[in-house]
């Protein structure tokens, strides 16, 4: 067995049982419950006294960490069963608290390192029910999540209502033979590790489609205030939606949107609901 030629960063953690005693044919993705950078994620892993690891890690910036070799089963999923034939993928977050969203540069890494790992596996295709009881049942489901195998939301709302959407888009990947990239992206240019937003409100009345009404443009942040770095600018009459989760600072209420499969924080007084 190999590992991904897209990592970036190699911190291998002494948290394993050695080699897997089943072929790889299965993935399972988690949440870092934190805005862990890959070597953040990758120090915690090097405790002993941790007892968890993953196989691999995953940025907000994108940055690929590999913390356990394919060849050997991580201490991730609370499931031997699971360990042993999933490679196990942990995720950073960009707010703290449910839905645990993701960065877009980390969604696109997920891809890219999900496609790389059927590529090099052998696996054909991935494939999500949502259904506990398929756990073992490869020709119907080959992803399996934290929360079935212990009480945790692990890999997160946002996440796990994502999984047919990863699949679909890695499939997609797969079938039409386009490989996933032969070295690490990294940004263009230094990017900060953005900081940890605090734990969203909720407010059901605030649920629904705003279009951006700023004229030039709506950034859309890490976190509720100007202080977080910013994710990306959206255009004028862009259409964002909300699930009723928002920050209140200063007066302001800054709502947690999403548009594409970016999600993030944008002030309120430039959106008009729809």
């Amino acid at each position: 067995m190999s590992n991904s030629k897209l990592v970036n960063v190699t911190i291998l953690s002494p948290n394993h049982s050695g080699k897997r005693n089943h072929v790889i044919d299965m993935v399972a993705i988690h949440c870092m419950a934190g805005n862990l950078s890959v070597e953040s994620c990758g120090n915690m892993f090097a405790s002993r006294t941790r007892e968890a690891s993953s196989n691999y890690g995953i940025g907000s910036d994108g940055r690929i960490g590999l913390y356990v070799d394919e060849a050997n089963r991580s201490w991730c999923t609370s499931s031997g069963a699971v360990d042993h034939r999933a490679v196990t993928i942990e995720v950073a977050n960009t707010a703290q608290g449910e839905p645990w969203p993701i960065s877009d540069a980390a969604y696109k890494s997920l891809i890219n390192l999900l496609v790389d790992i059927c590529q090099r596996n052998g696996i054909k295709e991935l494939r999500w029910k949502a259904d506990k009881s398929l756990f073992g049942q490869v020709d119907k489901q080959n992803m399996a999540v934290h929360r079935w195998f212990a009480n945790k939301s692990c890999p997160g709302n946002w996440l796990y209502e994502h999984h047919g959407q990863i699949a679909a888009e890695v499939n997609a990947r797969l079938k039409s033979g386009a490989t996933a990239p032969a070295e690490p992206e990294r940004p263009a240019v230094p990017v900060a590790a953005p900081k940890m937003a605090p734990a969203e409100k909720r407010d059901t009345s605030l649920s629904g489609a705003y279009k951006v009404t700023a004229s030039d443009g709506l950034n859309m942040r890490y976190g509720p205030s100007t202080s977080y770095a910013i994710i990306q600018t959206i255009k004028k009459g862009t259409i964002v939606r909300n699930y009723g989760y928002y920050s209140a600072r200063n007066g302001v209420k800054w709502l947690y949107v999403q548009v594409g499969k970016a999600t993030g924080f944008v002030h309120s007084g430039y959106l008009a609901k729809v």
